[in-house]
């Protein structure tokens, strides 16, 4: 979705496939593999996938935060 180091989302989507509901949270992310701390990426999540979207990203033993999502502010 973002991929920017600071950039907020701008969809209030869930980034699950198939999913149109409105966000609750966002999972910032990234893949220590090929990026450094300065780039991270951010899904958004309803709060049926939050967990799955969590859990897919800690599998590959990625760092993730997760963190309530605000539309308004973003």
């Amino acid at each position: 979705m973002i991929g920017l180091p600071g950039a907020e989302p701008t969809a209030g989507t869930c980034s699950r496939a198939g999913c149109g509901q409105g966000a609750g949270w966002r999972i910032d992310w990234r893949n220590p593999k090929i990026h450094d701390e300065t780039r991270t990426k951010t899904w958004l999540a309803c709060d049926e996938h939050v967990g799955f979207l969590r859990d897919f990203l800690e599998a590959r033993s990625f760092p993730v935060a997760v963190a309530p999502f605000d539309e308004a502010g973003a």
